[in-house]
């Protein structure tokens, strides 16, 4: 059975934004995101590549990163959309971080910067872990 931890309707939704290189970011992409973040997309050019490529990008995401308990879409949605407020913090069990990031929105902007970079590695570390202690 194959898992499916990333949606491509999510990504394609966040690829209407891709000149942040935010649909990159949601695949695992960390380097071409920061490249897209400070280039507009490659000046857009490989924005409009990437529309074709997200459906193979899908593919290698749900490969390589571990299923489990906290969802991907729901995290990526707090962090795009909540995310100096702390609240994928909160809904990954980090009360701690989240609090922190609550006061000072997102580390003031660092902690979210930092999320957008590693935050499938965290939450495959933490579906990793539960699947693990059950």
């Amino acid at each position: 059975m194959t898992k499916n931890t990333h949606s491509i309707i999510f990504g394609y939704a966040l690829w209407i934004f891709g000149f942040t290189g935010s649909h990159r970011f949601y695949y695992g992409k960390t380097v071409s995101g920061i490249i897209y973040f400070f280039t507009l997309g490659l000046l857009g050019i490989g924005w409009v590549i990437d529309f074709f490529l997200i459906p193979g990008m899908d593919k290698d995401a749900d490969l390589i990163f571990a299923d489990g308990p906290i969802d991907y879409n729901l995290a990526w949605l707090f962090l795009v959309f909540l995310g100096v407020f702390g609240v994928h913090r909160f809904y990954m069990g980090k009360w701690f971080t989240g609090l922190l990031y609550l006061a000072s929105v997102g580390l003031f902007g660092l902690g979210y910067l930092y999320d957008l970079c590693t935050l499938n590695q965290q939450i495959s570390m933490i579906n990793t872990q539960s699947r693990i202690s059950i």
